[in-house]
């Protein structure tokens, strides 16, 4: 059976007024006979999990153990995890997986007769070209889930994208890619899936603003001294169960900022008209105000097994194993206007999204190799912030960077970073 692939989130041919998501019925309703309800096995969706070891691709393997009726797992990837990588293999049988670290590759040896290993960066690239995937989703954390996510587009598969980082990095390259393949996009990340599916059926005309929640960390109330914050406290974040980078970009609310980037390229909008609201619940995930003053918001349980069972799904909505929500059972949901000089990671990120060009690239490196340095006790928690201003301070920005420019930039950030690691609380 012919699989009919989808559009991006504006496809070539479709202007710009149209509607902001134009799935059109026709279209969905043949993906919808593909792969919908009680389709034999050799219909089911056929799904490669980047990042199938970390935080996000393992809560996508617990969605896809629990609907295994309607999902198939085809290709799964890790950067050094070779021993859960191999679980997984066993469990789910993909026909292909792959190691970044080739060191560690002849450990993947005794999977099933027929499984081909993949070896090394070049090999993710490989195994994402050989396998013939409905959905790739991307779980790859920071920078290097940006050239596999660039190889899924170009190879013509649908992306679910659960890594933030290469949007905030190439954002423009990659929305051209999606645009130009005619490929499904389909954010993962709770903020951005529940924008998505409040702007089903509307217009991007129509939106006067997008508010991104955030819980506001470990250190929303912290009347301490920032300087004595520890890695331990940044990383037991208050209501997501998360890996330590996103853990401590949410102490710091450097992951609304990158949020903030990558909301404005996944639906082509000014950033003047997105908006941080705190909501230390977790329940209100975001929401859209249109011009007539109406607001939708998508509301749900704090788990990111939820995303990405909508993610995976789409365009079906289909019953999930999950809990549902329990309004009544609902204390209160407040909500607060963030602090820029307690946070001034979210204020730094702003910059950087609003001038553009190699800025955010480097607003993104700076972050990542500040993190590393906190958590190895190596700079203060308030010297993260410290080196991104320092850093993005010392940056000439090319306005429309290629590629190739994209990580020349985000190498000599990193670099950077480095050399000013031990000097910048001094």
């Amino acid at each position: 059976m012919k699989r009919e692939v989808v559009p991006c989130l504006r496809a070539p041919g479709i202007r710009k007024t149209e509607l902001a998501h134009p799935w059109h019925s026709a279209r969905l309703a043949n993906l919808g006979q593909e792969i919908g309800r009680g389709c034999p096995s050799k219909l089911r969706k056929r799904i490669v999990i980047l990042g199938s070891t970390g935080s996000v691709g393992k809560q996508a393997l617990e969605v896809v153990r629990a609907e295994s009726q309607y999902f198939e797992v085809i290709g799964l990837t890790a950067k050094d995890n070779w021993r859960l990588l191999k679980q997984q293999a066993q469990e789910f049988s993909p026909s292909a997986v792959a190691l970044a670290n080739k060191k560690n590759v002849s450990k993947l040896e005794g999977l099933r007769r027929g499984v081909k290993i993949f070896g090394g960066e070049e090999g993710i690239l490989e195994l994402i070209e050989s396998l013939p995937a409905d959905l790739i989703l991307s779980c790859i954390v920071g920078k290097a889930a940006l050239i596999p996510t660039m190889k899924a587009l170009n190879s013509g598969r649908n992306v679910g994208l659960a890594n933030k980082e290469s949007m905030v990095m190439a954002g423009r390259l990659l929305m051209e890619e999606a645009h130009q393949r005619g490929n499904l996009l389909i954010p993962v990340d709770s903020e951005q899936s529940a924008i998505f599916q409040c702007l089903q059926g509307h217009r991007i005309e129509d939106v006067r603003r997008m508010y991104l929640t955030a819980s506001g960390g470990p250190f929303r109330d912290w009347q301490g001294d920032f300087g004595k914050i520890t890695p331990e406290q940044s990383l037991s974040h208050p209501r997501w169960d998360m890996g330590p980078k996103v853990s401590l970009d949410s102490a710091t609310l450097a992951n609304k900022a990158l949020e903030v980037i990558e909301t404005s390229h996944l639906f082509e909008i000014e950033l003047d008209r997105i908006e941080i609201l705190i909501h230390p619940q977790s329940i209100v995930h975001s929401l859209v105000e249109f011009v007539d003053g109406s607001i939708l918001a998508q509301l749900g349980i704090t788990d990111m097994r939820l995303p990405i069972h909508y993610a995976l799904n789409f365009p079906e909505r289909r019953a999930s194993h999950l809990p549902h929500l329990g309004l009544s059972q609902l204390d209160r949901l407040s909500f607060e206007s963030p602090d820029y000089e307690k946070f001034p990671a979210l204020r730094l990120g702003y910059r950087a999204g609003k001038e553009g060009g190699t800025l955010p690239a480097v607003f993104n490196a700076v972050d990542e190799e500040a993190g590393r340095a906190f958590l190895s006790r190596r700079i203060t928690f308030p010297g993260i912030a410290r080196l991104i201003e320092r850093v993005m301070g010392q940056h000439r920005v090319i306005a429309n960077p290629c590629l190739e420019e994209i990580l020349e930039v985000d190498e000599w950030a990193r670099e950077k970073t480095r050399e000013l690691v031990g000097k910048i609380d001094s």
